[in-house]
């Protein structure tokens, strides 16, 4: 029979996607992650081969639970309330995901993917994070065209000041707590509505237009 596995790679996940939250990848060793998940330093380099192919694992399986709920959020509100909650749900992602797995949020909402991406990341890794972002733009996309029947950048720049920048703004110092208030939350919902309230402006010209 195999041997039983001793040491849990989620938990070093789990361990890892908080002290990055926490501190920064910049910031966390290998000596201080495994002291953290009380396990040897062996450990790391034996369950993934790297401190920073942990680490970009890490902020793969968080940002993967983000999109997934993300997703999840767009979909049921565009087929119970319409585009414009849509556009709202999937700017509220942060602080669903922050009820759930309050260092996951915290993660995506301080640390950007190229803090992670680097020489010494799996190649299996850096292509499943550009399929990660593959899959943001193509919700973006597919909200524009919900909205106003185009996906060019322009319009797509809009649902990105919805969903991206201002959560961001609004979310960001109460995610660094690990939780978001009802208060903010109505507000980030008005925002929203706020923004949207006004179409996007006139399409560029085709060669700078997007269409994913």
């Amino acid at each position: 029979m195999p041997r039983p596995r001793i040491h849990d790679p989620e938990r070093l996940l789990d361990v890892a996607e908080r002290l990055v939250a926490d501190r920064g990848p910049e910031e966390v060793t290998a000596r201080g992650l495994a002291l953290a998940a009380g396990v040897p330093n062996s450990v790391i380099y034996h369950s993934f081969g790297s401190l920073p192919a942990l680490v970009g694992r890490a902020w793969l399986r968080a940002a993967t639970h983000f999109v997934d709920v993300q997703e999840g959020l767009v979909d049921a509100a565009l087929s119970e309330a319409g585009p414009v909650a849509a556009v709202v749900a999937a700017a509220d992602a942060p602080a669903v995901v922050a009820a759930r797995r309050p260092d996951a949020a915290r993660l995506m909402i301080t640390v950007s993917p190229d803090r992670v991406l680097g020489p010494q990341l799996p190649d299996e890794v850096a292509e499943a994070l550009h399929a990660l972002d593959k899959r943001l733009v193509r919700l973006l996309v597919h909200l524009a065209r919900e909205l106003w029947q185009r996906g060019d950048g322009v319009a797509v720049e809009v649902i990105t000041t919805c969903v991206v920048d201002l959560p961001s703004a609004i979310y960001r110092r109460e995610l660094a707590e690990g939780r978001v208030g009802e208060d903010s939350r109505r507000r980030l919902a008005a925002a929203v509505r706020a923004v949207l309230a006004l179409p996007p402006p006139k399409r560029r010209s085709s060669r700078t237009a997007t269409t994913v």
